[in-house]
């Protein structure tokens, strides 16, 4: 059995600035992730950090709050926006001081540039690496600190007592074995859901909304989960993310004709659908930066250069950058109060997981980074005090693993223990051991990208939403036809890519369902038979594990 106060799940930007200030105190904190942490959706944050540091021009944290209130669209906390923008130039200060190495001003001020819908240079970045340089700077002060980091994990469920969490149950993908950990609180940083997209969205192959899917099985509640943000550049052939970055340092937006058909600093949801059209036109688009030169552009957007000549095989020095637009933030998630807390005892959330209510229809860009910094250490700091309660040691009954079997563990884990064949690696190749699936669930899930990109996507309206909630629930009936044909038990991909496609046929469901529900436009949720904001919808959509829309 593996003890623990605080059990952090997920290794990216929230999940280890949790730990650092979980461990700052006093409890014993353990980090349990996917994949690695230097391999997190944090290290594809390029553009930038908001705070109104004033250092490229006159700022303030008012105005801060302002940009951020009017991209929500009104359906923000502006309680929780005025934390998030106040505690903003601390929260830079710190990792300032731990050791990121931010871009610099000749009098060695933190470099701060314009990005979409701010009103002033605000973005405090380094390069356009800084998602990349916060995550690896967060990473070694936990391995400094002793942090226990365990890899490759997959998380099947939050084990609760009595609607209070008390552990998970997790697969190791290395061994095929299910572990349990027993945890007097438990914090979900496990990122969005946006890769229910598929090949259409900016984020890793492991965006898949685990984390949620988890949380409404343990008795949380999620909302918002219709507004998915659509990044306006990513490159054409792949959908790897083209920083903001570029057109705050000045890029322009060219449709096929040469023409620039939209103020590139407009707030994301507005530049996205302004592509959006001219595509329907019949137009290419593209992003050029080459007025910039190429000094500025080797200096100040190196990866984005490295990036268009990997994978477009043109280099923006003397090229126009092939572009469109794609799925790239879900501002929807699981539902936490002004502590970060679940309605679960105990189970806590941050990060782009958790919906914090700073968002709302549409997030501002930069503010996700600071997201990270400001309520990942909320959530450590909640989740630590918890931990320390007597009503933490309450909650946690002895011998957390008897409770496997029982009925307040979801049937996911006695799915997943089917699934994982006992010795089988053994036998790898032998035609016995095929798996009877009669439907390739790899075939399904593109599918499911591909219609969500299309009707599920910019432009929606009610005949398509209804068509895809009913393409999705017969998806759903499908399941016991799926299944994994890799019969090895280590390593076991096959079985991890189906875990998680459950987990997004899942959310999709969520998703569409609010998406019908709103019948009007707001930010990120543009219904065309709806195409106007209503006042009588300026609330959050709230699903709980019965799917009650509220």
């Amino acid at each position: 059995m593996n003890k623990t106060d605080v059990l952090i799940i997920g290794a990216g930007g929230a999940g280890l600035v949790a730990a650092l200030n979980a461990h700052a105190k006093g409890v014993s904190v353990k980090v349990i992730t996917k994949e690695y942490p230097t391999r997190s959706q944090t290290c594809m944050a390029q553009g930038g950090i908001n705070a109104a540091l004033g250092n490229a021009g006159e700022d303030s944290v008012e105005a801060h709050i302002k940009n951020t209130l009017k991209s929500a669209h009104g359906i923000a906390s502006e309680e929780a926006i005025r934390l998030l923008c106040k505690e903003a130039p601390e929260a830079v200060e710190w990792l300032d001081s731990i050791g990121v190495c931010f871009s610099r001003t000749k009098d060695a001020k933190i470099a701060q540039r314009t990005l979409g819908g701010a009103s002033a240079p605000r973005a405090c970045y380094a390069q356009d690496y800084t998602g990349l340089k916060i995550l690896h700077t967060l990473y070694d002060r936990c391995l400094a600190c002793g942090i226990e980091i365990l890899n490759e994990r997959f998380l099947l469920d939050v084990v609760t007592n009595e609607n209070s969490v008390c552990g998970v149950s997790v697969l190791n993908i290395r061994s095929g074995e299910i572990e349990i950990f027993e945890s007097k609180s438990v914090i979900l940083a496990t990122g969005g859901y946006s890769r229910i997209y598929d090949k259409h969205s900016t984020n890793s192959t492991a965006t898949t909304g685990d984390g949620l899917a988890c949380a409404i099985r343990a008795g949380a509640r999620v909302s918002d989960m219709e507004f998915v943000q659509f990044h306006p550049t990513a490159l054409k052939g792949s959908s790897i993310l083209i920083s903001e970055s570029a057109r705050g340092a000045g890029g322009h937006l060219l449709n096929s004709k040469g023409e620039r058909f939209v103020n590139e600093l407009l707030p994301r949801d507005e530049v996205a659908r302004a592509i959006h059209n001219e595509m329907a036109k019949g137009e290419n688009i593209f992003l050029d930066i080459r007025h910039l030169g190429e000094e500025f552009i080797e200096e100040e957007l190196p990866q984005e250069r490295k990036l268009a000549k990997l994978y477009e095989n043109i280099d923006p020095v003397h090229d126009l950058i092939p572009i469109k637009p794609v799925a790239h933030y879900t501002m929807g998630g699981i539902e936490v109060d002004k502590n970060s807390s679940t309605i679960v005892k105990g189970l806590y959330a941050a990060g782009e997981c958790a919906n914090h209510r700073v968002h709302g229809a549409n997030r501002l860009g930069g503010n996700s980074l600071l997201e990270l910094i400001v309520f990942g250490k909320q959530a450590g700091e909640s989740a630590a005090e918890f931990a320390l309660s007597s009503e933490a040691e309450a909650s946690v009954p002895s011998g957390v693993d008897e409770l496997i079997g029982s009925d307040d563990l979801s049937s996911l884990i006695a799915e997943a223990e089917a699934l994982v064949p006992s010795g089988a690696d053994e036998l790898i190749g032998s035609d016995d051991l095929s798996s009877p699936a009669e439907i390739d669930f790899y075939r399904i899930r593109e599918e499911l990208g591909n219609m969500f990109y299309k009707d599920v996507g910019i432009s929606r309206d009610k005949t398509t939403l209804q068509n895809s909630l009913k393409i999705v629930k017969e998806y759903i009936s499908q399941l016991p036809k799926m299944g994994v044909k890799d019969n090895s038990k280590i390593y076991n991909t096959n079985l991890i890519e189906f875990l998680e496609f459950k987990n997004m046929l899942e959310l999709s469901r969520l998703v569409l369902k609010g998406a019908i529900s709103r019948e009007e436009s707001r930010g990120a949720h543009f219904r065309s038979d709806f195409p106007q904001e209503d006042d009588k919808f300026k609330m959050h959509t709230i699903v709980d594990k019965n799917g009650v829309v509220s």
